[in-house]
């Protein structure tokens, strides 16, 4: 019997209420090292909120987050914000792409390497040798970052004038560039069309193969879902209504009633 995987992210019945709806309700999960975990249900369902309360954006009503970052130390981060969590190793992407559209890409990737900086203010502002250092390493990082996804020929063109499934691909890099021990991916294939999906896939194959790190995403292709995914999680009304391997959510009838229909 294999050695379990150690744990990365873990929830322990975590809540969230608006204005006295609940949009989550008592949700427990965990993520471990190096696992690649789909988060599905229908519109509304609660899982752009659940990834808002993991990413720092909201606070849980209630329940306990808990994330062991790269060195294996733990952390209770319920009220840590977006910043100390890509600090701790947690990067995401957005379901409406948020890059910095006058920018280049390189310039895109750079920022997101801010949080390895050695030089301090003063170094920037006198623009010493530890400074120019500082720089030289972090534009060395972020083109082979762009050269092992293929868009490094792009570096210096304005990120908004990239096709559109290039900027999704640009947004998950810059969100690599932080080194992150958790990414989460919010509907990466949303408005792609199927070559742009397939090259997606193998984007995210090569993820796992490079990086070795944990990503949990939410999509609604169940072709790309079911493809990659070694474990899903589905949401209905706030409440994770089943887990399980691909094979056994396309068979779990609750699932099958609630979101997948006929594409079961």
């Amino acid at each position: 019997m294999s050695e379990e995987k150690k744990l990365v992210f873990q929830a322990s019945d975590i809540s969230i209420v608006f204005g006295g709806l609940s949009a989550v309700s008592e949700a427990s999960f965990e993520l471990r090292e190096g696992e690649l975990v789909g988060l599905i249900g229908p519109n509304g369902a609660g899982k752009t909120t659940m990834f808002n309360m993991v990413s720092g954006i909201y606070t849980p009503t209630s329940g306990q987050m808990t994330f062991w970052d790269r060195d294996g130390k733990v952390h209770l981060i319920n009220k840590a914000g977006p910043a100390k969590l890509n600090k701790l190793g947690i990067a995401r992407t957005f379901q409406n792409i948020r890059l910095f559209g006058n920018l280049t890409v390189l310039d895109n990737v750079r920022i997101a390497l801010h949080n390895s900086r050695i030089s301090n203010p003063l170094d920037v502002l006198f623009r010493t040798p530890k400074f120019r250092r500082d720089e030289q390493l972090m534009t060395e990082k972020a083109l082979k970052l762009l050269e092992l996804f293929k868009i490094d020929i792009k570096k210096n063109e304005l990120a908004k004038n990239l096709p559109y499934g290039e900027q999704r691909k640009l947004e998950i890099v810059r969100a690599l560039a932080s080194k992150p021990r958790l990414l989460l991916l919010d509907e990466p294939a949303a408005g792609m069309n199927p070559q742009e999906t397939k090259e997606l896939m193998e984007m995210i194959a090569l993820i796992r193969r490079e990086f070795n790190l944990t990503i949990l995403l939410i999509e609604h292709d169940m072709k790309l879902v079911m493809g990659i995914c070694e474990r899903i999680m589905v949401l209905n009304y706030g409440r994770i209504l089943a887990k399980g391997s691909p094979e056994e959510i396309k068979k779990d009838p609750q699932v099958i009633k609630a979101y997948l229909g006929s594409e079961a």
